[in-house]
Parts: structure tokens; sequence; C-alpha cells
């Protein structure tokens, strides 16, 4: 019997209890239901010296034993889990309804509080209320989902198959409230810049297109908010934030989604100096109240997060691992081809950072600033003074990933828009324009400021342990089931 039939016949076989339950006169699709304790709290609470104590939960069945005259549930709710027992000598009419409840179905018990022979803190059942009844299978057993794809489509059945994905959801939301209290109680200002935009701009990346039947115009979802935020700065919010959805239209793998969450920071007067300490700061506070010690096991590797972090140039990085010096193009390029780059067609930066991204990024496993990139390749950051072949631009690192981005931003309108002509050379494949009103706000003033980028998800995968940003995103991308 193939897998759909066994759930057809699973389906009938529920359907036909569906059916008696309306007989006896219960509702199958329950009502509002009030009075309800979180199943953690019900134990927490619970006074072994009382024996009048009452307690009321709503949760899924995820474990039943029926063992004649008594049945054991156990329910699980957002909190966690708490037995339930039904018996027919306490539930009198109610015990026709008992004895069709199934795993997966969703109910309300309400009853005393005390223990079983073993110990167990029980609800030891009044009055029960079907609230939901389940059709579909449920996981074997209840002991989790363990079909990765199938985990991933069904994210409604994983979260309460899984415990333990619950729980990194919950973390995922507690990690992005503590981000946010960081930020506003150093006093930026949560803004929303547009997610629909008539040029794609702000990063080089592919966007996803849409169009407008009113206005009879294509519009771009955001590959990134930057170009707006900075266009705040000028009308003089000088601390400024958005936690914001970018849409790129690439390839899917183990830390891409096209759909991904972001944090970006922009402060008037600082620079990336500022971010770098910004970004350490807030990290260590996510570590530090939903973390477990300062070193975490991020699949094979263990990342420490001792502070201070490392903070390393680029053209040093290179060369300690690359073993070539950024400055001899031709030893680049030989290492490009030893490293069987295809470098013959490339610029000289473009190999540069190739051979980079190659030989450095796999050995950045503890937290990592990578600064001062070759200007060349940070067409909206500020070149470093003192050498303007580099640009004062950071990418932070842990677990060989890229986490952070953040610059000095450029703040210059003519050197900008020069940028952007020899950033747009190449790029028709991407859509992207010049961004002429992006340069018109440059032109009334903005104030020399730091900007910074994190990758939440990434973020999230790190300090939960998650080894693909799947696992972190309720919803991710994926391809069509096979039928």
């Amino acid at each position: 019997m193939s897998k759909a039939e066994d759930v057809s016949k699973f389906e009938r076989q529920r359907q036909e209890k569906l059916s008696r339950i309306k007989e006896l006169g219960a509702e199958p699709y329950g009502n509002r239901y009030e009075g309800t304790e979180p199943a953690e709290d019900i134990k927490s609470g619970f006074n072994e010296d009382d024996t009048t104590q009452k307690a009321n939960c709503a949760g899924r069945i995820v474990l039943l034993r029926d063992i004649g005259k008594l049945i054991f549930m156990t329910l699980r709710d957002r909190s966690g889990t708490i037995q339930a027992g039904l018996s027919k000598k306490l539930l009198g009419e109610q015990w026709q309804l008992a004895k069709l409840l199934e795993l997966g179905d969703i109910i309300g018990a309400t009853g005393q509080l005390g223990k079983t022979k073993t110990g167990e803190i029980t609800i030891w059942t009044e009055q029960v209320v079907l609230l939901s009844k389940c059709l579909l299978p449920p996981p074997e057993k209840f002991h989790g989902l363990a079909d990765i794809d199938q985990r991933y489509r069904q994210r409604y059945v994983d979260l309460w198959a899984n415990p333990e994905v619950m729980e990194r959801f919950k973390k995922r939301s507690a990690i992005v409230t503590t981000i946010r209290d960081f930020l506003t109680s150093r006093g930026f200002l949560e803004v929303e810049t547009p997610m629909m935009q008539t040029i794609a701009g702000g990063a080089a990346a592919k966007p996803f297109i849409t169009h407008h039947n009113s206005l009879d115009m294509d519009l771009f979802l955001r590959i990134s908010p930057e170009l707006f935020l900075k266009r705040l700065l000028v009308g003089g919010m000088e601390k400024v934030f958005e936690i914001n959805r970018n849409f790129r239209n690439e390839g899917l793998s183990r830390q891409h989604n096209p759909e991904f969450t972001m944090i970006e920071v922009y402060q008037a007067y600082a620079d990336y100096n500022v971010m770098m300490d910004l970004t350490e700061e807030v990290i260590s506070l996510c570590l530090e109240k939903h973390g477990s010690g300062k070193q975490i096991r991020f699949g094979e590797l263990t990342i420490d997060f001792t502070r201070p972090w490392r903070r390393a140039k680029y053209a040093d990085l290179l060369k300690e691992y690359g073993g070539c010096d950024i400055n001899d193009i031709d030893a680049v390029r030989a290492k490009a081809r030893q490293l069987e780059l295809d470098e013959a067609q490339m610029d000289n930066v473009v190999v540069v950072n190739e051979v980079f991204e190659t030989t450095v990024e796999n050995n950045l496993v503890d937290p990592t600033f990578v600064i001062d990139y070759p200007a060349q390749l940070c067409p909206l950051t500020r070149r470093k003074k003192d050498d303007p072949k580099y640009a004062e631009r950071f990418e932070l690192f842990i677990g060989r990933m890229e986490l952070a981005n953040a610059y000095t931003e450029l703040n210059d309108p003519a050197i900008q828009e020069e940028n952007f002509h020899i950033q747009l050379r190449g790029q028709e494949e991407t859509m992207a324009t010049m961004d002429s009103d992006f340069i018109a706000a440059l032109k009334y003033g903005m104030p020399p400021a730091g900007g910074l980028g994190i990758g939440i998800d990434r973020l999230i995968m790190v300090l939960t342990g998650a080894e693909s940003i799947r696992d972190v995103v309720l919803f991710p991308l994926l391809r069509p089931a096979k039928t």
C-alpha cells in the first residue's frame, strides 16, 4: 500500500469518528475556550499539599494510552506538555467522547491537579472539550517528524511534532526583540522603507520583478533598503534602523534563501569603527541572554565568542591564508590559476576577491572583523584618507559565514555618482539603474555616517546551532514537491 493510500485510509477512519462525535452532539471544531493556563505554569505551580487545586489546559494530544476505563493523554501547548487523566467515573456522559479522541486532536481539559503513582503531575479531568479534530496522520508515535523535506513543507506539523524546532523559533523571536530593544535604548528610531522600488539599488544583486497594473509599470522587490535609509539621514533622522525582508533572485543553498531578513542600522557622525563596536556589543548581548556560554557548537565547529573579537585587515588575511601580496597582481593571478579559478577575463580586483573568498573565509571560525577592503569593491563606501586604495568597510565572519557588512558611508555626491557609473558597467543582467534621486539627496547634504547590515537568519543559525538557513526560516522557499 502506498503512502498516499495509507493517508487516505487513515483519514477515512478519522472521518468515521468525526461522524460519531457529531452524533453525540459535540462540536468537533470548538468555539472560544477561556481560563486556560500554560502547561509549564500549571506544573511549576503545583502544590502537593493542596487537595483542591484545579487546572485548565488546552493543547494537542501527542501521546495517548487507553487502558480500558482510564485514558492518559499528554497535551502539548506553547509552553510544554502536561498529562491529563480521563476516567469513566469522573467524566460520566462525556466518557463516550473521550473514547473517540485520538492523537493530534486539540482538546481542553479541566479538573483537579494531582499526581499519579509514578509521580507525574496530572490533570484528573472532570470536563473535556474537543476544540479541533485532527483528520490527517500525525508523525509516527509523535517522536518527531524526521523527513527533512517534509518538515520544511509542513512546518505547521514540524513545530508541534519536534519541540526543539518550536524552541528555536521562540528563541529567534526573543533574539530579534533583544536587538530591537538594544537599539531603541540607544536612541535609534525604527522605520519602514519601501519593499517595492522603482530602482533596484543598494546592492549588486539580481532582483525579482513585479508589475503594478494601475500605473502600468514594473517594480522591483527590494534587494536592500540602504539608499532609502540614507535619505532619512539627509532628512535629519540621525539614528535609524529597519528590520526588513530583502529579496534576491539568486540561488538556494545552506546559507541562502531568496527571501531573507536583515537589520540595517545608520548613525550620523559615526564611522565603521563605531559600527564595529555596536555589532560586537549587540551580538554579545544576544549570546549572553539567549546562548549557553561563550563557546557554541556549530556543526563540526566550536566558536569562541570571548571578547575582544579579532580585527584583521583584508590584505593581511590574504597574505596569511592565501600566501600572496595584494599589491602583486601577477602573484594573485598565479594563485587563482593554482586554485583553478577562471581568472583570465576578470578585472584585477575581482581576481583578488575570488582568491580571498577561496583561501581566507573558510578559516574564519571565531568572530573576525575583516577590515579595509579594496576600494573598487565598495562603491558606497568612504575611502581611507591615508591610503585611498582601501575603503573603510568591514565584514564580520563567524563560523565561516559572513554575518555583517558595514561602511563609513560615502557622502560626496560627485564621487558617488562616478562610482555608480563604474558599478553599473556590465550589470545589465541585474537590471541595475542609476538612482538619480539618491544623488540629488546627497547634494542636499548627508552627514558623515556609519552604516551596518546584519543577516538575521545567519545570526540565528549561529546562535542556535542550526546548520541550514531553512532551519531558521519558518517557511523557506522550496522546489515544487514531486507528485
